[in-house]
């Protein structure tokens, strides 16, 4: 017996319609991207609904209330400043501007709202120019009780100038 023979052919049979898996492959295509569409306008919808029902539905939460504390610190805040704006900033700036002299140099201006006390503190080239201020701020409409707290003479400054505080009640405005 002998073996049967072995045909061999190494030509490859021609192959089937390819357009059928390329259309398929595009139908495929088409139907994922509608569908991940749908999902992102359904998602889109759904935050749209859960954000309005948020806004009027029973479920939501309230505002969380601060401290008391806080809030009366922060009312004691705001009353200061108030205070501070409803000084009689006017009458006082002109009180000041009126008894400056080219002799004496406003170095601070420190107003207190609660106590309606103005401290100053100025630099006078000599005694005599602090005194003429001091009496110049008496004499000044916005102010009264004006008087000299304490005064120095600046050794370190080869002029030997007299650095003082004035302290001062606020006159109320009519």
């Amino acid at each position: 017996m002998k073996p049967a023979r072995v045909h061999l052919d190494f030509v490859a049979p021609a192959p089937r319609a390819a357009w059928l898996g390329v259309a398929l492959l595009a139908v495929s295509l088409v139907a994922a991207s509608q569908l991940l569409l749908l999902y992102r306008d359904a998602r889109l919808e759904l935050a749209r609904v859960q954000a309005s029902a948020g806004l009027v539905g029973p479920a939501r939460q309230p505002a969380s209330a601060a401290p008391r504390e806080r809030l009366d610190e922060e009312m004691r805040d705001a009353q200061t400043v108030v205070r501070q704006l409803a000084l009689p900033w006017a009458t006082l700036v002109l009180a000041i501007e009126q008894a400056a002299t080219r002799d004496v140099a406003l170095l601070q201006l420190q107003p207190d709202a609660d106590t309606r006390l103005v401290k100053l503190t100025a630099e006078a080239r000599h005694r005599d120019a602090m005194f003429d201020y001091v009496r110049r701020l008496g004499a000044a409409k916005g102010l009264a009780g004006v008087h000299v707290v304490s005064h120095q003479v600046r050794r370190d400054d080869p002029r030997r100038p007299v650095q003082f505080s004035v302290h001062a009640s606020m006159k109320a405005v009519p």
